[in-house]
């Protein structure tokens, strides 16, 4: 028998266990006492559960009703954040950097569009004159005034080897159009002015493809948004004068017509200024869709064209083509158990502009150019009775791109700080690149970077890379080719490096094992990535992030998202995540998975959903 100090002892153990899981705030504080069956938490590999305690539990099981409440009921994203272990590594704004590797590409670069074959394709205007390079292999076409075009206007570019790798022949005119990659990783390209104001283009991911061309969209589509459905199908959505949307199948060049109203852009139109062109357009993740033009914002069903909810008016000035400000949909956090009706938090981001009347006195002469916007606005969009958060960028920004980098941070590029979109209608370009951090305080989330010397004013582009750099290219801000103008079309192609990329945190970089990792995946089945990091890890030091490169042009990135997926297991040489649950959450197609260790992203690694 027992004496009674031991008694006393066990009583008091007793005693506190009670009183330990009474008080427990979360169920990752009890998450060492019943393995990986709660959400969120995962076991340091220094800290093995003692032998007899792992046999009590294999003899007491947590209970099959308390298992499912916390599989319906995961540990909220922002709450797994709060038990982080370690916070990111800082990053050196100074450590980002800058280089030319193309000096004379030939071809300005108004559209681009990372391709699966790790090329970049981009292309001009066919109808303003010659460019700075001749199809290769020699083709011609009948230019609308009657004359020989036998200048290249759009290309497929390496930007491992800096080469032109092939011109690519253009019939319909892509002034100012709309695209993305399908589902098979062609590029649609829709809309454009002439004889492409109702064009469709398709073209494969090979070195040697070129555009195939037809006429078949319902309505006139000259600086139209395109945006990819939850079944792979496009929404092409407004245009000049077109105050409407359509559906469109993939791959295809001749279909059925799908078309609906939209009254709102009806209403935004500021008369001859427009201030409502390239609307800002995202899927979401109940699958409706969210439209944002020049300062009011909508939910819409796209199969019926019902106005669901209309947002709060976004105050301080207009945001869409000619004022040409930013906007992204914020990364959307996922955990292994989101499943396709689950509510997902969705945040849009629109940052920059100019005045509603801004265009009145940029485009004619004698010009004036006042100084873009410099607010930003954030909105949980799928929150009923949310309104703008507004935040303050260093410096104010019109017509520039607005990326999400591979480890969920955004990053502000190119643009003016002054003025508009449209031919000499902008002043002092914006050289410096700004960082969002979306996960910090609001007044704390914006930080320059390093600059570049060169202008990148109106028809500039840039794309995110597989490795994770920014390609930039383009600036033509007239009429035709001007190599001797205050501003110059620019044949330069540059690239930027972010902080992540210094050489200080390479050897906390990431590398993914493509050989041994799953590419093919299931929505809402686990898949493996195999990795090699020199570093001690848990699940609270590794993300994933699932990117779909966009189509960019004249500010606005069409079709961009990310996804930060859900983990099950992580260690330095193995990752089990888990796919979207659907495609309102990450439509069908070819996505770049990065592996990002407390903020330094791996390479990307392409893989398919379906």
């Amino acid at each position: 028998m027992a004496s009674p100090p031991l008694k006393a002892h066990l009583l008091l153990l007793q005693l506190f266990f009670v009183s330990t899981w009474a008080n427990l705030s979360s169920v990752q504080h009890f998450g060492f006492l019943f393995g990986d069956v709660f959400h969120g938490h995962h076991r340091d590999s220094d800290a093995e559960v003692p032998i007899e305690q792992q046999a009590y539990h294999r003899q007491n099981p947590v209970p099959i009703e308390q298992q499912a409440h916390h599989r319906q009921n995961p540990v909220p994203i922002e709450q797994q954040a709060h038990h982080r272990q370690n916070p990111d590594f800082e990053m050196d704004p100074s450590a980002s950097s800058w280089e030319i590797v193309t000096e004379n590409v030939g071809v300005s670069a108004m559209h681009m569009q990372l391709m699966i074959n790790n090329t970049v394709v981009w292309y001009d205007t066919i109808n303003l004159g010659p460019s700075a390079l001749r199809n290769n292999p020699r083709w011609c076409r009948k230019a609308a005034n009657g004359r020989t075009d036998c200048w290249a206007h759009g290309i497929i570019y390496d930007p491992n080897t800096g080469k032109v790798v092939k011109t690519l022949k253009m019939n319909l005119n892509p002034w100012c159009s709309s695209g993305g990659l399908s589902s098979t990783g062609k590029l649609i390209s829709t809309g454009g002015t002439d004889d492409g104001l109702r064009g469709i283009r398709i073209l494969d991911p090979c070195n040697d493809c070129d555009f195939q061309e037809s006429v078949g969209l319902s309505a006139n589509r000259w600086y139209a948004s395109q945006h990819m459905l939850e079944n792979g199908d496009f929404i092409v959505v407004g245009g000049r004068g077109a105050h409407n949307y359509e559906l469109i199948p993939p791959d295809q060049l001749k279909f059925p017509i799908q078309q609906f109203g939209l009254p709102l852009l009806m209403e935004t139109t500021d008369g001859h200024l427009e201030n409502n062109l390239y609307p800002f357009v995202y899927l979401l993740p109940d699958g409706n869709v969210f439209l944002f033009a020049n300062d009011r914002s909508i939910i819409f069903n796209p199969r019926t064209g019902e106005t669901i909810r209309e947002l709060p008016k976004l105050p301080g000035g207009s945001r869409n083509y000619p004022a040409s400000g930013q906007s992204a949909l914020l990364p959307l956090k996922l955990t292994p158990n989101t499943g396709e009706h689950d509510f997902v938090k969705a945040e849009v981001l629109v940052c920059g502009g100019n005045t509603h009347e801004a265009y009145k006195v940029t485009e004619r002469a004698p010009r004036q150019f006042p100084p873009a916007l410099k607010d930003c606005g954030r909105i949980v969009v799928n929150e009923e009775g949310a309104e703008w958060e507004i935040d303050e960028m260093p410096s104010g920004r019109v017509m520039g791109d607005l990326l999400i980098l591979p480890n969920g941070d955004l990053l502000l590029i190119n643009g003016a700080k002054a003025g508009t979109s449209a031919w000499d209608a902008a002043e002092d370009p914006n050289f410096t690149p700004v960082l969002y951090s979306p996960d910090k305080p609001k007044g704390q989330r914006f930080t320059n970077l390093k600059p570049t010397q060169i202008a990148r004013m109106y028809h500039s582009s840039s794309a995110i890379l597989p490795d994770g750099k920014i390609l930039v290219a383009g600036s033509n801000t007239h009429a035709n080719y001007n190599m001797k103008a205050k501003y110059p079309t620019d044949m330069r192609v540059e690239k930027f490096s972010p902080p992540y990329l210094s050489l200080a945190l390479q050897k906390s970089r990431p590398e993914i094992l493509e050989d041994s990792s799953d590419k093919h995946l299931i929505y809402g089945r686990n898949f493996k990535i195999q990795i090699k990091l020199d570093a001690d890890v848990d699940m609270s030091d590794i993300k994933v992030t699932m990117y779909p490169p966009p189509f960019t042009t004249h500010g606005f990135s069409q079709g961009q998202r990310m996804l930060i997926l859900g983990l099950n297991d992580a260690s330095n040489k193995a990752i089990s995540a888990v796919a979207p649950p659907s495609g309102k959450l990450a439509p069908p197609g070819y996505y770049l998975i990065f592996v990002v260790h407390r903020g330094v992203p791996s390479k990307g690694m392409w893989v398919h959903i379906n």
